[in-house]
């Protein structure tokens, strides 16, 4: 079996997987899904497995604690025990089942979760993630995949930005194999919710400023003169260079015109983090730390301009006093914490929250059925109740502070560059989840960790 097979099948999933409205229908999961087991598959038949860095095996060692606790969890959620057990651990869930579950006076088991079918659907999803991030930490080794995979991921990202810019054209918009239904008035690409294409791009924005970076600094190391700074730049690579600028040009205006309020001020925040992380990681590198700080200025000072000057009006008039005293959001999680509250420890189980939230409308005669919190955090923990979710989240945070601190004692150029875009691509989508629930769709969840674990590999790979 050739290596290749996983190589490219990373590929082609990054680059499917947005496609079909977000791969949020069963069928395109079931895609989903059966791409990373075939991929698995072939990491295993590998004749020779690919060598790991030294960094990476301790990490690793550590994480799988991290794992077998989250999905023994998952499974204990769905493990049928004795009715008397589960009033005991779980009150909530008792309580819950006793009033909604027919035939509850025949029953002797019982689960913790309010919907075992749909915790071992999500559960099966979830656990499609890890293993690809696992494919991503064991078999992307080399500079080459790396920045592979980071340009394939900017070409993703300009066609869904250049794509719903078309469709504003149009009478009839569509979102390629569908109709569009929401948002007309706005950029959302292959997408079915503006945040949700805001959130996929806001990933993409920091790996391509990283990706020039890196090479930036690589082409201007050991080159003293104006002259000769022109003359390397002209030689090697100055057309993908600008490439790279423009598509951070593109995503950036797709985010705007998307008009969603929490992608703009990510969108601003992620920019103004780059900045800060960028001096403070090139200030001593003498006349380089120039050419990095005007790439980023320049950047940025265009896409403001052109955000101000086409479409950020009509983003901040969904900023205006009325649209916030009526924004439905806070009801949302008002409702979601009262269920936390009933659910503490052991959570209504993990893909559970659409089955528990009509329980706990306060406000009746709903058109829509909520289906999520609008808080990823907060339907976590009522899905997972603090137990599971502090596994959860510790093995991710886990991870991106391992990825961070490689990070901060790299003195590579290349490795610094590239890894400072995954860090800020983490903290850009960790402070847009606050208020949307992007880690629920299936295409940004899988950009997530496919960023994240490369992270981790930009910052501790070496040169072969």
């Amino acid at each position: 079996m050739n290596r290749k097979t996983i190589e490219y099948g990373l590929l082609a999933l990054l680059l499917w997987s947005p496609l079909p409205a977000a791969s949020v229908e069963e069928w395109s999961v079931f895609i989903v899904e059966l791409a990373v087991a075939a991929m698995a598959a072939a990491y295993i038949l590998l004749d020779e497995k690919p060598s790991l860095n030294r960094h990476l095996p301790p990490v690793l060692r550590r994480l799988k604690f991290f794992v077998a606790g989250f999905f023994g969890f998952v499974a204990f959620q769905v493990l049928p025990l004795p009715v008397a057990l589960v009033r005991f651990v779980s009150p909530g869930s008792y309580e819950f089942q006793r009033l909604y579950s027919p035939g509850f006076a025949r029953m002797k088991f019982m689960s913790l979760s309010i919907a075992p079918s749909a915790t071992l659907r999500d559960g099966l999803f979830l656990a499609a993630c890890f293993l690809l991030g696992f494919l991503v930490l064991k078999t992307v080794t080399r500079g080459r995949q790396i920045r592979t995979i980071i340009f394939v991921l900017i070409g993703s990202g300009i066609f869904q930005a250049l794509y719903g810019l078309f469709e504003l054209t149009r009478a009839n918009p569509r979102l390629l194999f569908y109709k569009k239904m929401f948002s007309p008035d706005s950029v959302t690409g292959t997408f079915v919710n503006r945040s949700h294409l805001s959130g996929y791009l806001e990933m993409i924005v920091p790996l391509a400023i990283g990706l020039a970076i890196a090479r930036m600094n690589l082409l201007t190391f050991g080159v003293k003169g104006f002259r000769e700074k022109i003359m390397l730049w002209t030689s090697k690579g100055v057309l993908e260079n600008v490439l790279i600028m423009s598509g951070v040009v593109a995503m950036s205006l797709g985010i705007v015109l998307s008009n969603s309020r929490s992608g703009l001020v990510v969108l601003v925040f992620t920019f103004f983090l780059f900045l800060g992380f960028s001096v403070l990681t090139f200030s001593r590198t003498g006349y380089r730390q120039v050419w990095v700080r005007k790439f980023v200025w320049a950047t940025f000072l265009i896409i403001t301009i052109l955000a101000v000057y086409i479409g950020v009006g009509s983003t901040i008039q969904r900023f205006a006093l009325d649209d916030i005293l009526h924004e439905d959001r806070p009801l949302y999680w008002a409702n979601t914490a009262d269920i936390v509250g009933d659910f503490p420890l052991f959570g209504t189980g993990l893909g559970t929250f659409a089955s528990a939230y009509n329980a706990y409308e306060k406000r009746g005669g709903s058109e829509m059925r909520l289906v999520h919190a609008h808080n990823d955090y907060l339907e976590y923990v009522a899905e997972v109740g603090v137990l599971g979710f502090l596994v959860l989240i510790g093995g991710i945070l886990y991870l991106a502070v391992q990825a961070f601190l490689a990070w901060r004692n790299r003195r590579n150029t290349e490795a610094r560059g590239l890894a400072l875009g995954g860090i800020v691509s983490l903290a850009g989508i960790g402070v847009h989840t606050f208020t949307d629930f992007n880690l629920h769709i299936p295409a940004n969840m899988v950009l997530f960790t496919v960023v994240l674990c490369l992270t981790l590999v930009m910052a501790t790979y070496r040169k072969s």
